[in-house]
């Protein structure tokens, strides 16, 4: 049995990323950058106005003629004379000439001409062009590898003339639920059956790391069918989860199965609470999470060591986490010699350890905000120590 910082750095070293991608910048929202992105041209591309004003050929005149308006994205192919003002919103292409800009609040302006009423100093409300940019020069680094692609990542790319991305493949997941005893998530509800809800729930939180599209395989707990199900699972999928089916019992066939097809069992078993087994194995480059049939310790593994395998494989420069620090409102005791991981609802000053942390109940999880792990060798946390929590949700 080993402790679970071995777990999560063998989870981090066995699971390798997904081979890159070429897609249209469109396409790329949730997918991480697999290459460093250099810019194909300046930003701001052009001298550009700053504010909605008035340009102009810097003097000590206060007085010009106005000769035209330029919205955004429009320009004019004539040079301005020393005596000549164009009106311009922000954004809008500068004329030839045009080294300034005043904001309309101080101008006095009729339909031909303006009055200044305050000088700017030269140069001032203007983008420079390429020569000499506010934001990215060209050839500079846009966005670097392991950048997960967000709406503003594709505004700046696609703004630099960038239309095509190289991403990293997100992994293929089969999820393989046994469900000897449980109704099908597509059956009629009753009430005197248990519902198999945990593939809708891996799917939920799926998406949240952007894992879309999943496959639900529903199999029964015998070797025959197990082994069929994961043969073909193997063969065609990144990552393989599978709900049920590997405690001691006497029908759990799953890790009898898994260790003839050759998967190479990485560990079995973690000195933590919630203590379900769980299995993590390879075969080639694909990935083996077997997890509890219980909802909330499956839960629990998944936030802890699933999803930091496939954002590895995804491209995550940062897998897990950020940590939040808060203060504990109660004393914790764990006497237990184990790594106890806690439901817990934190606010923007203290944590709160709610109280119903069952292993198969969820409705303490649907309430909770972040995990708390209290290491197993720590017997007391104190009310009003700093403790660090795992976000979740």
């Amino acid at each position: 049995m080993i402790q679970v910082i071995e777990a999560l750095a063998i989870v981090e070293a066995n699971s390798s990323k997904m081979p890159g991608k070429r897609i249209p910048l469109g396409k790329a929202l949730g997918y991480v950058l697999a290459e460093t992105v250099y810019s194909h041209t300046a930003t701001p591309a052009f001298r550009q106005s700053a504010i909605d004003g008035y340009a102009f050929v810097y003097s000590e005149k206060q007085q010009y003629d106005i000769v035209g308006s330029l919205q955004a994205g429009e320009h004019l192919n004539t040079k301005l004379e020393n005596n000549q003002t164009v009106r311009v919103f922000p954004g809008a292409f500068l004329p030839d000439g045009a080294d300034t800009v005043v904001t309309h609040d101080y101008v006095m302006a009729n339909e031909k001409s303006i009055l200044i009423t305050v000088m700017p100093d030269q140069f001032d409300n203007i983008h420079e062009n390429v020569e000499q940019t506010e934001q990215i020069d060209k050839n500079e680094v846009s966005l670097e590898a392991n950048t997960l692609i967000t709406p503003a990542s594709i505004g700046l790319l696609y703004g630099l003339g960038i239309t095509e991305v190289t991403v990293y493949k997100k992994p293929k997941i089969a999820l393989l639920v046994i469900e000897n005893g449980l109704v099908k998530t597509d059956e009629k509800f009753l009430k005197d059956k248990i519902h198999e809800s945990n593939s809708l729930m891996l799917q939920a939180a799926l998406q949240t790391i952007g894992i879309k599209k999943t496959k639900v395989f529903g199999v029964k707990n015998n070797f025959k069918a197990i082994k069929k199900a994961l043969k073909n699972s193997l063969s065609k999928y990144d990552i393989v989860l599978i709900s049920g089916g590997v405690s001691a019992g006497d029908f759990d066939a799953v890790k009898e199965v898994l260790l003839e097809d050759e998967v190479k069992e990485l560990f079995y078993k973690i000195n933590q609470k919630p203590e379900e087994p769980l299995f993590f194995g390879k075969k080639e480059e694909t990935l083996v999470f077997t997890l509890s049939g219980n909802p909330a310790s499956l839960l629990t593994n998944f936030y802890v060591y699933v999803c930091p395998a496939i954002k590895n494989k995804m491209g995550f420069g940062e897998i897990y986490v950020p940590k939040v620090i808060r203060k504990l409102n109660s004393e914790i005791t764990n006497t237990s010699g184990k790594t106890v991981f806690l439901k817990v609802l934190y606010d923007e000053t203290f944590v709160t350890v709610l109280e119903d942390n069952s292993l198969v109940l969820l409705d303490t999880f649907a309430k909770a905000n972040s995990l708390l792990m209290v290491p197993y060798n720590v017997e007391n946390v104190k009310k009003g120590e700093s403790v660090t929590l795992l976000p979740i949700n």
